[in-house]
């Protein structure tokens, strides 16, 4: 066992936890004050699903064996035989660990989708779906040995994995779940930009653990990993804020969003392109998810938070990047300025499918749930905001 391998992955794992309340903080700041409540609990009470979920059967579908390529078997259900002896350098408890934080962050950001209008106890029916029938397949497909693995797709820290599946779930589910009471015929402003921008300083911070210890080690690549994650937020938050610039005021909303928007689609790439790619994809990433958004605003789609056009489009971007500029200098991987032509075709197919796949069963997933127990509120509850109607709270007395 390397006790430097071992304490980076302690460190990343924490970092990556840390995202989760970033999320709620960041999303908790562009809602309606009456709502700031739900926002924060619905990240951490994704983490908690996600705890008890990749216990009972999570973990073990994701990493332990493989059937026919979809999904993993029952084995480690119940993490059995999943220890603290040595495997690859490192505990699988730990690697186990640091994978959960991963799907709790994924499942805090799909909650863009239905701020300020879900019932708490379906959210947490859908929540538990989702992970099973969304995130853990994909995570299996990508991670775990699965069919994109095999095909030789690559997704270094969660492109697709955590930020497609979120990012196109969550229009699919924005679509469920219908628009918020009066979307389109009066504002519905931020109530607290710094909160949002606290939220993003945290999930920037945690990202470097999020990229860098997706290397697993402490190593030559989890160092290039973390290089390139923040050379691409600087970039793409840079063009987002002068984008937002030409058409009226520099916002520091619209240049976190940026800066998140880097993130996403850097996220697949950080360990296989250079620093000088990891600025291509910032400032393309910045000008793409900007537009994403803008198009979103356009067409009256209420997808409240962006997680769509912030993580999905950049999710999506980034991991066809991998497949244009990874360098086989920096892990042996050649995307297609570097004559790897079959990586670039993987990198296709695996975007094709997982979009398709994210939007289709988050869609019948959320149809079932509100089938089942109405994921929406009342009308009334809606109106007296979700912190009073759903929690019985306030966020500011």
């Amino acid at each position: 066992m390397d006790s430097g391998n071992v304490a980076w992955l302690l460190t990343s794992t924490a970092l990556v936890m840390l995202m989760i309340p970033g999320v709620g903080l960041f999303y908790a700041g562009m809602v309606r004050k009456k709502n700031v409540v739900s926002m924060i609990t619905l990240s951490l009470i994704s983490a908690i699903l996600a705890g008890v979920v990749w216990f009972l059967y999570g973990y073990s579908l994701a990493f332990s064996g493989d059937i026919s390529g979809v999904i993993g078997d029952l084995s480690k259900s119940f993490l059995a035989n999943v220890g603290i002896e040595s495997k690859d350098g490192i505990p699988e408890m730990l690697f186990m660990m640091f994978q959960l934080m991963f799907a709790g962050v994924t499942l805090a950001i799909i909650t863009s989708a239905i701020a300020e209008r879900v019932r708490f106890f379906s959210f947490l029916l859908f929540g538990v779906l989702w992970i099973t029938f969304v995130y853990i397949p994909f995570a299996h497909w990508f991670w775990g040995g699965g069919w994109l693995a095999k095909l030789g797709a690559l997704d270094f820290a969660g492109g697709v994995v955590v930020h497609v599946s979120s990012g196109f779930g969550a229009l699919a589910l924005a679509f469920v779940v219908g628009k918020r009471y009066g979307y389109g015929e009066h504002p519905i402003e931020p109530h607290s930009i710094p909160l949002t921008l606290i939220g993003g300083a945290m999930l920037w911070f945690g990202w470097f653990g999020f990229n860098g210890g997706s290397a697993l080690v402490a190593n030559r690549i989890a160092v290039n990993a973390i290089a390139a994650t923040f050379i691409a937020s600087c970039f793409a938050g840079f063009t987002w804020m002068v984008m937002s610039w030409i058409k009226g005021k520099p916002g520091s909303l619209g240049m976190i969003s940026g800066v998140i928007a880097g993130l996403a689609s850097i996220t697949p790439a950080a360990g296989f392109v250079d620093v000088r790619g990891a600025m291509i994809i910032g400032v393309i990433a910045g000008i793409i998810c900007f537009l994403a958004l803008d198009f979103r605003m356009r067409k009256g789609i209420d997808e409240s938070l962006d997680a769509w056009a912030i993580h999905g489009i950049g999710g999506a971007f980034g991991t066809l990047s991998v497949g244009i500029l990874a360098n086989p200098y920096i892990s042996g991987y050649a995307g297609l300025l570097f004559g790897g032509i079959e990586l670039f075709v993987n990198q296709i197919v695996a975007v094709a499918v997982s979009i398709v796949y994210a939007f289709a069963v988050t869609f019948a997933i959320a149809k079932a749930v509100d089938g089942i127990v109405r994921i929406r509120v009342e009308h009334e509850e809606e109106y007296v905001g979700l912190d009073i109607s759903q929690h019985g709270e306030v966020g500011y007395a």
